[in-house]
C-alpha cells in the first residue's frame, strides 16, 4: 500500500514539474521576443513600407470581355426521312455530328493556330497600325531583355509569318509558341458562365488597355469565323458536289431533247417501209429524256434538302456584350498591400528569431 502511494506521489512531481517547465519556457521566449521588439517593428515597417511601394509601383491590369450566346444546329428531324433517298445517289444529308460541341469551342479559343493568328494581326494604336505581337512585346519590354543578344535584338516580325531562311522562321515560331503559352496562363480567360446555359465569356487581361480590348475583339472574331465555316464545312461541299451533279444532269436533259428534235427534223418525208430508221432513234432519245428528268427531279430534291440541312446545321453566334473603353481596371489596394507587408514581414522576423535562439541554445551562447 505504502509503494502505491509513493508511485502517486512520483506521478504528481513530475506532472508538476513538466507545468512548471512549460510555463518557464513560455515565459522565457515572451521575455526573449520583448527584448528583440525594436528589431521586429523595425521589420514590420520595412515590410508595410514594401507593400505600400509596391501598390503604388503596380500597373493596373486592364480586363476586355466579350460574351455571346452560342445556339448550335443540327435538328435533323425533319431531314431524316429523306436519308435514304439522298444515300440512293451516295450524298449524305448532313448527319451532323458532334464538331466543337459543348466545351470543345472553348479548347479552340486556347489553341496555338487561334492566338498566333490574332497576334500576327494589324491593329492601329492612337493612329500608327502595329502588330498585336509588337505591342505585346513593347508593354511587356522583351526588346529590353533581348539587347544582349545579337539575333534577337532587331528582332521584326510580318503579318504572313514568312521568313527568308529556316533559322528565321524557326526563331519566330519559338518565340510566338513562348507567347502563346504565356497568353494562355496570365492573359486569356474563356469559360462559360454557367454550366447549363450556352453564354460562353472570353476575357484578355493584361497591363496595356488598347492591346485587352483590340485582342479581344480579334481573337472572338476569328474563332467564331473559324467556327462557323468548319461547322457548315461538310454540308456546304455536300450541296457543291449535288449542284455539280444537278447542272451536269440538266446539260443531259437538254441534249436529249434536242437530239430528239433533230431525228424528227432529219426524216420529215421518211419511208414507211423503213420507219426504223425514225422511230428507233426517237424512242432511244424521248427514253434517255425521261430518265435524265427523273433523275434531274430527284437530285434537285436532295439539292434543297441539303440547303435547308445547311440552314439547320449552321450555328447561330449573338454577341451580349462587347469591351468598351474605357476598360475595367483592378490593381493591389494601397491598404491591403501594406498590412501584408506588415505581417509577412512579421513573420519572417520572428521566424529568423526563433532560429537564431535555438541555434544559441544549442552552442550555449545566451541572447
Amino acid at each position: 500500500m505504502q509503494e502505491n502511494t509513493n508511485i502517486n506521489t512520483s506521478y504528481t512531481v513530475n506532472e508538476s514539474n513538466s507545468l512548471k517547465d512549460l510555463i518557464l519556457n513560455i515565459r522565457d521566449w515572451i521575455r526573449y521576443f520583448l527584448s528583440k521588439k525594436y528589431i521586429i517593428i523595425l521589420f514590420g515597417l520595412l515590410g508595410g513600407g514594401l507593400g505600400f511601394t509596391y501598390a503604388l509601383l503596380k500597373k493596373p491590369v486592364y480586363t476586355a470581355t466579350t460574351s455571346f450566346v452560342l445556339e448550335t444546329g443540327g435538328n435533323k428531324g425533319a431531314l431524316a426521312s429523306y436519308a435514304g433517298i439522298a444515300s440512293a445517289f451516295g450524298i449524305d444529308v448532313g448527319s451532323g455530328g458532334g464538331l466543337f460541341e459543348g466545351e470543345n469551342i472553348l479548347e479552340l479559343y486556347r489553341s496555338r493556330n487561334m492566338i498566333s493568328r490574332a497576334l500576327l494581326s494589324e491593329a492601329s494604336f492612337n493612329g500608327k497600325k502595329q502588330l498585336l505581337i509588337d505591342r505585346y512585346i513593347d508593354f511587356k519590354k522583351y526588346k529590353n531583355k533581348w539587347r544582349k543578344i545579337e539575333r534577337l535584338k532587331n528582332i521584326r516580325f510580318v503579318a504572313s509569318n514568312v521568313y527568308d531562311n529556316d533559322e528565321q522562321q524557326l526563331l519566330h515560331d519559338s518565340i510566338i509558341s513562348v507567347i502563346v503559352k504565356k497568353i494562355n496562363k496570365e492573359n486569356l480567360y474563356v469559360d462559360k458562365i454557367d454550366k447549363k446555359l450556352n453564354i460562353i465569356e472570353a476575357k484578355i487581361q493584361s497591363e496595356d488597355e488598347l492591346f485587352s480590348k483590340v485582342f479581344n475583339e480579334v481573337l472572338v472574331k476569328n474563332v467564331n469565323q473559324f467556327y462557323l465555316e468548319t461547322k457548315t464545312k461538310k454540308q456546304l461541299q455536300t450541296i457543291l458536289v449535288l449542284q455539280e451533279k444537278t447542272d451536269s444532269v440538266r446539260r443531259l436533259l437538254i441534249g436529249s431533247i434536242n437530239k430528239a428534235a433533230s431525228v424528227a427534223d432529219a426524216t420529215p418525208n421518211q419511208n414507211l417501209t423503213r420507219l426504223s430508221q425514225k422511230v428507233v432513234p426517237m424512242q432511244s432519245a424521248a427514253a434517255n429524256v425521261e430518265i435524265s428528268k427523273e433523275i434531274l427531279g430527284s437530285l434537285l430534291q436532295n439539292l434543297e434538302l441539303n440547303k435547308i440541312a445547311l440552314q439547320n446545321e449552321k450555328p447561330l453566334i449573338q454577341l451580349v456584350d462587347t469591351p468598351i473603353l474605357p476598360l475595367e481596371k483592378k490593381r493591389p489596394g494601397k491598404l491591403i498591400c501594406l498590412i501584408l507587408g506588415v505581417f509577412l514581414a512579421e513573420f519572417i522576423a520572428i521566424c529568423f528569431l526563433i532560429l537564431k535562439k535555438m541555434y544559441n541554445n544549442a552552442i550555449g551562447v545566451n541572447g
